[in-house]
């Protein structure tokens, strides 16, 4: 009798404890007659010299769930795993190689989960298991925001579900809703049992013993936003300066910066330099741990970050206090509008207290009333063909709410550019401009081709 294999792709170790979790609560079905096998994808720049899975505490202890652990950087080499997929009348060779090499019999019915459907690995997988039920899986704030582009007939109807963690209660994930993919939410009691079975993983690391050893009280979170041309390294680099400056202000004297994986050292420097200013304790951790692990061996009093779900974890599952820094910089600069960073942006921004406001620290709670319509209006603008039922709901807020907005929210040259209240004349002439611009390149283009 033919069985089944399910093949669970991560890239990250928060998104394979999002996994471990889903499969302790039994939403994958009963362990019998299944074959489970995690499919791991570094998705780095350069993944030779990019932090492995495999080094990270707690690794292995979720890989020990599994029946078989495959590399899918090995299997598609020399190709990058952001960017290979397969041609379209090559998915059934490539089904073929792909079950003789991960020993998955012909007769199997495959199942499939992956971190993200609209790029590659997970649809790259989704377009070679052809006949395969797809769960895709959502482990930080984007879920609550639009699908990025529009996925195949073949692959959409494919999708069985929208597996989330309850990052912020009472919010409905957008992702995925265009195609009638229901959202299934990750127990929250599961979810943190993993994470408190990897933070007694890295118990007996030595690079946490400094840490532990200074007491600290406040956390700051690093994102390297200049690995996506967001902000400058000098902007970043100031940016983390100003959350040591802030905790510094509320009254930390101990503080620990936990730096983005793929961060430059000149970082931990000058914020060093700025902690011997302001007269902090500053240690910095350099060890392959998630942020969550440190919340659990610390007991912080302060979480300090940009728009990192660290934030949002740290209330939700800690019940930590959480402050930002630079939500608005960071949103002002944030191109195109499309860009899937906008809405972990302004539920951040929402949601969770300004430090140099001095507004006080406070866990995230449930989503408050305003946010929902708030989110559905970003994810029109956002993404206007995809959720065209959405532009009165939107048109709606903007006339009720724009005023109190703040202008990154819905930029006016946006606005003018889907006849949305709350375009100026300045912002449609400029977007006249644009457009005569454009028909001046395709009129210029045009004759060069003949």
């Amino acid at each position: 009798m033919p069985h089944k294999t399910q093949i669970l792709q991560v890239s990250t170790l928060y998104g394979a404890a999002t996994l471990a979790a889903a499969l302790d609560a039994g939403l994958f079905g009963p362990r019998a007659g299944v074959r489970r096998v995690l499919l791991v994808s570094n998705n780095a720049a350069i993944p030779e010299t990019a932090l492995r899975l495999d080094e990270m505490h707690g690794y292995e202890a979720i890989a020990a769930r599994f029946d078989s652990v495959i590399s899918w950087n090995d299997t598609i080499a020399p190709h990058h795993p952001s960017v290979w997929g397969p041609r379209g009348n090559d998915t059934i060779l490539w089904q073929k190689a792909f079950r003789l090499a991960w020993d998955i019999d012909p007769r199997d019915e495959v199942e499939l989960a992956v971190e993200s459907i609209q790029v590659s690995p997970g649809r790259a997988l989704a377009a070679i298991f052809t006949e395969s039920a797809v769960h895709v899986y959502a482990d930080g704030l984007m879920s609550y925001g639009p699908t990025r582009e529009k996925l195949p007939l073949t692959i959409a109807r494919r999708i069985r579900r929208l597996l989330h963690l309850d990052l912020v209660p009472g919010l409905r994930p957008l992702l995925l809703s265009e195609y009638g993919v229901e959202p299934e939410v990750v127990p929250d009691e599961a979810f943190r049992a993993v994470l408190d079975e990897i933070a007694r993983d890295a118990a007996d690391d030595p690079r946490l013993a400094p840490v532990l050893a200074e007491a600290p009280t406040a956390v700051l979170l690093g994102q390297y936003l200049a690995a996506l041309n967001i902000l400058s390294p000098a902007e970043e680099e100031e940016l983390h300066i100003r959350m040591l400056t802030g905790a510094a202000r509320a009254g930390h004297r101990s503080v620990v910066f936990k730096p983005h994986p793929t961060a430059p050292a000149s970082y931990s420097a000058a914020l060093s330099k700025a902690a011997a200013e302001a007269g902090v304790r500053l240690t910095v951790l350099d060890a392959p741990l998630l942020a969550e692990t440190l919340y659990r061996h610390c007991r912080p009093t302060l979480v300090v970050g940009c728009f990192s779900t660290a934030m949002v974890t740290a209330s939700a599952y800690y019940d930590i206090p959480v402050a930002r820094v630079g939500t608005d910089l960071v949103l002002g600069r944030l191109t195109p509008y499309q860009n899937s960073n906008r809405v972990p942006l302004v539920v951040i921004d929402h949601l969770v207290p300004d430090l140099e406001r001095g507004e006080a620290p406070a866990p995230v709670g449930a989503a408050p009333e305003s946010l929902p319509p708030l989110l559905r209006a970003v994810g029109f603008c956002m993404q206007p063909k995809t959720y065209a039922e959405l532009r009165e709901p939107a048109a709606d807020w903007l006339r009720a709410h724009l005023a109190g907005a703040p202008g990154s929210y819905f930029p006016e040259l946006r606005l003018a550019e889907l006849g949305l209240p709350g375009s100026g004349p300045q912002a449609r002439a400029q977007l006249q401009v644009r457009r005569a611009k454009r028909v001046v390149r395709r009129a210029v283009r045009r004759g060069a081709r003949k």
